[in-house]
């Protein structure tokens, strides 16, 4: 579901089409910082990587034709896609494992320009706690519930080793966590009315090298 940009009335958008609109707003960012004023369904299209079709298909969900002869304004067409993903509210995140993975994220200038805040690092270990790391200072695991509670944080990051990263999970979604996003190399279980997002990069090298094999053996 998202809301409609244009009058508040919230629409069922399917979720491949919810997937692809983070490329769109990445393309028109990119289209704003040229300068381009307007863009034609098929520029668009090929700066996100998907078909002029398939771009006008998942951007009537939003309630956006463009204009014929003219195409789509750029600055508003970025706010659309923006209110649509949410992004017009700022979220506040907390971050769980401070290793090598959990500082490149904290110190991550991406998460300030997509309308997130960054406002708690959290770990288990004695040694990284009360550690300053991207101007927050590293708070223990036991007080996550009073942080997520009193600074209204609404996604959680899980940054921490597979063999911690499920009761991570379960203390973020009592704590009232509804958004999860986990790096953890395993797999999590959380209750229907959360929302968990995985980024496995050693599954997606594998992936590669699956593939890279099959060009290898038939030469391609």
């Amino acid at each position: 579901m998202v809301i409609h940009p244009t009058n508040g009335a919230v629409r069922a958008v399917p979720p491949a089409t919810v997937a692809r609109l983070p490329g769109y707003l990445r393309a028109l960012d990119a289209l704003a910082a040229e300068d381009v004023v307007t863009t034609s369904s098929d520029e668009l299209a090929v700066r996100a990587g998907v078909s002029p079709a398939q771009l006008r298909k998942d951007l009537s969900f939003l309630g956006s034709y463009g204009r014929r002869g003219v195409g789509y304004d750029v600055a508003h067409l970025s706010e659309q896609v923006g209110v649509a993903l949410g992004l017009a509210t700022q979220r506040r995140v907390v971050i769980v494992g401070i290793g090598n993975l959990g500082h490149a994220l904290a110190n991550y200038s991406g998460f300030a320009d997509r309308g997130f805040a960054v406002v708690a690092l959290v770990d288990a270990s004695p040694a990284v706690v009360g550690t300053t790391v991207a101007g927050l200072v590293v708070e223990p695991l036991d007080q996550l519930a009073d942080i997520v509670t009193s600074r209204d944080v609404s996604i959680g990051v899980i940054a921490t080793p597979a063999a911690g990263a499920q009761d991570v999970c379960d203390a973020l979604v009592q704590a009232g966590v509804a958004g999860i996003l986990t790096f953890a190399p395993r797999a999590l279980r959380v209750p229907e009315h959360v929302d968990l997002r995985a980024v496995d990069v050693a599954s997606e090298l594998q992936i590669l090298a699956f593939h890279d094999a099959r060009r290898t053996a038939t030469g391609a």
